[in-house]
């Protein structure tokens, strides 16, 4: 009973963890357009972060580098997964309206859910049931309006909904890794952000903009250094949740970056915040509730 009680609290943790990580998620985009006010476009200002984050997450691999030796096959796939997720996150957020990138993300808990179901074994239980309703109800509610479907409609949009996908596949290998030290994730997932970024700035035919200036980097640098300060535990609170919960129940308590996201674009980028948004928002944190509440009973 008091192992059953401690993987209960251990569990309710994590969630409460995964929610306030999902906050700090929702101003993410942020620093991203400020440095991106250098001259940086594209995926360049977060090339910036994670090579920033990268350098300051260095003594932390030296200290676990027997882990990262130990599992470096594992690690590659899901930093990639989990880091390529980000990577097109992040640009997505400089391609589109931050609205439209948050909330095509979050199809990831109808991909977490399928996943689970079909390689975790898990029940679709009545409450994950009700919260996947919410969550895409709200998200409905908020794309929606009067101009057609929810679908995404340029190539922001895109690597949005890409995202969300490599994040559901990713979350799956964080929960099948659950045992891998999370600081090792963690460095991981910033290099895997790192060679995505890279990658599609060298392929991308100037999509994800060109080659910044010296000046440009020199000016931008310091502040990419505070924005990894900022990453470094929005990502552990991210990933060591990962590795307990399951990618579907990750999904849906990550959805508390919807509000902020929506309502800080709505503050700090002029984007629209009505009904739709408001009412949008309530929905998805009902969802975000009833999983709670229903992994309780």
């Amino acid at each position: 009973m008091n192992r059953l009680r401690a993987l209960t609290v251990r569990s309710e943790a994590a969630s409460a963890a995964l929610v306030l990580g999902g906050a700090l998620w929702g101003v993410i985009w942020l620093p991203l357009r400020f440095l991106a006010g250098f001259g940086l476009e594209g995926a360049w200002p977060g090339v910036l972060i994670y090579s920033a984050a990268t350098l300051l997450l260095f003594p932390l691999a030296w200290l676990v580098r027997a882990s990262l030796s130990a599992h470096w096959r594992q690690l590659i796939l899901c930093g990639l997964l989990t880091g390529g997720a980000f990577s097109l996150y992040s640009t997505s957020l400089l391609m589109t309206d931050v609205v439209r990138a948050v909330l095509l993300f979050y199809l990831t808990p109808v991909w977490g859910t399928v996943l689970g179901l079909m390689l975790l074994g898990e029940r679709l239980t009545l409450a994950r049931g009700l919260a996947l309703v919410l969550g895409l109800i709200g998200l409905l509610v908020v794309l929606g309006g009067g101009d057609g479907l929810p679908l995404p409609r340029n190539l922001g949009d895109v690597l949005a909904l890409l995202s969300g996908l490599a994040w559901a596949f990713g979350t799956l290998q964080l929960y099948r890794m659950g045992a891998v030290a999370v600081s090792t994730q963690v460095f991981a997932f910033i290099l895997g952000s790192l060679i995505v970024s890279l990658a599609l700035v060298a392929l991308g035919g100037g999509q994800f903009g060109g080659v910044p200036s010296g000046a440009m980097l020199g000016l931008a640098t310091p502040w990419a250094l505070l924005a990894a300060l900022y990453v470094l535990p929005m990502l552990f609170l991210t990933i060591w949740p990962a590795t307990l919960l399951s990618p579907g129940r990750v999904g849906l308590l990550l959805m508390s970056e919807v509000v902020v996201g929506v309502a800080s674009a709505a503050i700090w980028a002029g984007e629209p915040f009505g009904w739709r948004q408001g009412a949008g928002s309530l929905l998805i944190l009902a969802a975000g509730a009833v999983e709670v509440l229903g992994a309780r009973r």
